[in-house]
């Protein structure tokens, strides 16, 4: 510890900022029921910052000491600017601890860049961290959505697959393919388990999604590369495509995932179809809008 901490205060903090937040704003689901508190519940605040009940009620009741790890979790769950920050790691007694905010661009590698400029008739996506989607082909547009229109903080690819109802429609396989989604997640989390973005996403669906909540309640992981995705496409009708993956060696986590079919098969002929329908848009580097 670092700083003379004041539990007390912490908590009342704490309780005052989660009445202070709009709950359609963090991105919780509408219910029908009243809300009988101003704000968050403590429940919400927990699972955005992915914390136990227990210990976030704890904390506000000033019976607990945060760790570092922690803070930084809650200070992105309830959405702090960088005053409120700093007076949460004082408060806390870990003023010394606090991350100074550097935003760090996840910004596409050439090479990948070079790939999906090639790759005309199999659609590509380049991933970062956390499964955030930084660029794509036409290809891929034609195929899943257009991404250009999705808001670039919201474009990742679980967050797509789970709360996007035309992404997760066409999936023939959805549960299979989203709790593999969610295995490689959780596979992730364990190489920076103080990413708050992480945090805030793993958060934001245990409280939208329960199939979610409890495949990563199972601590399954999967780094397959490689495996064979069943679509079911609104314009030429169902696809067996392969989906291989491959990683950057620079240590950035970017991954250039592909998805092709054999040749002659009648995937491929419909694949063939629906990408010749789609002119070559100026797919820009998203990745200028994503921070770490």
């Amino acid at each position: 510890m670092t700083s003379h901490s004041d539990p007390r205060a912490l908590g009342a903090f704490l309780k005052a900022r989660r009445a202070q937040l709009d709950p359609h704003e963090c991105g919780l689901p509408e219910t029908d029921s009243a809300r009988r508190v101003a704000g968050l519940r403590r429940e919400e605040v927990a699972a955005l910052a992915s914390i136990s009940v227990d210990y976030y009620t704890r904390l506000e009741q000033g019976r607990v000491r945060a760790s570092t790890p922690v803070l930084a979790t809650l200070s992105r769950a309830l959405r702090l600017d960088e005053d409120e920050e700093r007076y949460l790691y004082e408060l806390a007694g870990r003023s010394d601890d606090r991350p100074r905010r550097r935003r760090t661009a996840q910004r596409v590698r050439p090479a990948m860049r070079r790939l999906l400029d090639q790759l005309t008739h199999a659609p590509a996506l380049v991933l970062g961290r956390r499964l955030d989607i930084l660029a794509w082909n036409a290809a891929a547009t034609a195929l899943y959505t257009d991404f250009a229109a999705v808001p670039a903080a919201r474009r990742n690819y679980l967050r797509l697959m789970f709360l996007d109802p035309a992404i997760r429609g066409m999936h023939r396989e959805w549960a299979h393919d989203a709790r593999d989604a969610v295995a490689a997640l959780r596979m992730e989390a364990a190489a920076d388990t103080d990413d708050p973005d992480l945090a805030a996403l793993v958060g934001e669906l245990t409280l939208q999604d329960t199939d979610f909540r409890t495949w990563w309640a199972e601590h399954r992981v999967n780094s397959a590369t490689y495996g064979s995705k069943q679509y079911r496409h609104p314009l030429v009708g169902d696809l067996t495509l392969d989906c291989d993956t491959w990683a950057a060696s620079d240590g950035s986590g970017q991954r250039l995932m592909v998805l092709t079919a054999g040749p002659g098969s009648t995937s491929h002929d419909a694949l063939r179809i629906l990408t010749s329908w789609t002119a070559e848009p100026a797919t820009p580097d998203t990745a200028k809008d994503r921070t770490a």
